[in-house]
């Protein structure tokens, strides 16, 4: 292992050789070393045994300045690996969670980590998981046989985790991006009670008409699915990565990162897009969790119409639209810097109201106790 990694820049680094060979932890004691990095002060002895502990349950956990962050493989219950990481400040217990959802074909561990690192600046602890087939998680690149397992597998690890140690007292905020939008709707949808709020962020609620593939297409994805499911499509697509990301190097970002496909999407795939967007669009009225819906008015991959439309027609008494002129779809990760501010201001404002409004109320309940 490595110590005080110069080469990564972090104040501490840990990095073992056999991590990436997806070996199952000991959870319990995980979860036990997790929890008290939340109460033990990080001076050098803790931070170096807390690491040390680290390599030997196959976790790669780091601190960077103020921000800590951990990843390890879970196993879903198809007996996959699926990778799962977290940012926290390390100054400070969290003030409220956040569980983001990733997008199509992309990770949340390299991908969202500058704005994971941002969020745990301003007092958030960050979870995530790379979907199967996503990312670094095990699974046929970015196949989805069936999205309600998809969804099964996030909802487990997300109830998991929030109901660890002290996190059951703390806000829980559900926030996805793109496809990841869907997947936070699905969530809500399967416990609405739970979360305090969304955060969605140019969400897919219905596929753009720029995004939809020729009727041929569609009409041999009918019938190749049921042969060859996880058969990609014939014909080329639109190019998801230059409709999606304003700035150019950003987009090479993601070209250059292993941990994205840039691939053909998958029959099977297409299929269950399409099946869970026509859900999602007619039963967008049932809605209820306060959430806040972040759109740039020039989309072309997801299609701002929906957005305004789950705005008019979520049952919530507390939902809000955020249109942004000139911008395009990856709002947070490829608009120039002065412009992606503008969102992240936004998304941590509206949560900080929602956060203070919701302990006034529980202080007024106590009181009339």
């Amino acid at each position: 292992m490595v110590l005080a990694s110069e080469e990564k820049g972090h104040d501490y680094c840990l990095i073992q050789p056999f991590f990436y060979e997806k070996q199952q932890p000991n959870y319990i004691f995980c979860y036990i070393l997790l929890l008290l990095s939340h109460y033990i002060i990080w001076d050098q002895i803790w931070l170096v045994f807390v690491l040390s502990m680290a390599s030997k349950l196959n976790i790669f956990a780091y601190i960077d300045g103020q921000v800590g962050y951990s990843e390890e493989f879970i196993e879903n219950s198809r007996g996959m690996q699926l990778l799962t990481c977290k940012w926290f400040p390390v100054n400070q217990e969290p003030r409220a969670l956040i569980f983001f959802c990733h997008g199509y074909a992309i990770d949340c561990s390299t991908t969202f980590k500058d704005v994971a690192s941002k969020f745990a600046k301003e007092g958030f602890g960050v979870y995530g998981i790379e979907y199967e087939g996503h990312g670094r998680s095990g699974g046929l690149n970015v196949y989805i046989d069936d999205f309600d397992l998809l969804i099964n597998d996030v909802y487990s690890h997300f109830s998991k985790i929030a109901e660890m140690g002290e996190n059951p007292k703390k806000k829980k905020f559900l926030m996805g991006e793109s496809m990841g939008g869907a997947v936070v709707l699905l969530l809500h949808r399967k416990k609405p009670e739970f979360w305090e709020g969304a955060i969605l962020i140019a969400p897919m609620c219905k596929i753009a008409e720029e995004m939809k593939p020729p009727k041929p297409v569609i009409s041999m994805m009918n019938l190749v699915i049921h042969l060859i499911p996880s058969w990609k499509s014939i014909l080329p697509g639109p190019d998801i990565i230059n409709l999606a990301i304003k700035q150019p190097h950003k987009r090479q970002e993601i070209k250059d990162n292993p941990n994205c496909y840039i691939g053909r999407p998958r029959m099977k795939t297409m299929s269950e897009l399409f099946r869970v967007s026509l859900d999602l669009e007619n039963r967008l009225h049932e809605v209820t969790m306060p959430f806040i819906v972040l759109h740039g008015e020039d989309d072309k991959v997801t299609d701002k119409e929906a957005s305004k439309l789950l705005y008019e027609v979520a049952s919530s008494n507390d939902k809000t639209l955020k249109l942004y002129p000139e911008m395009w779809h990856s709002l947070l990760f490829g608009e120039p810097l002065e412009k992606s501010e503008i969102v992240f201001n936004d998304i941590v404002q509206w949560m900080e109201t929602r956060i203070n409004t919701l302990q006034v109320n529980a202080n007024n309940k106590r009181e009339l106790y």
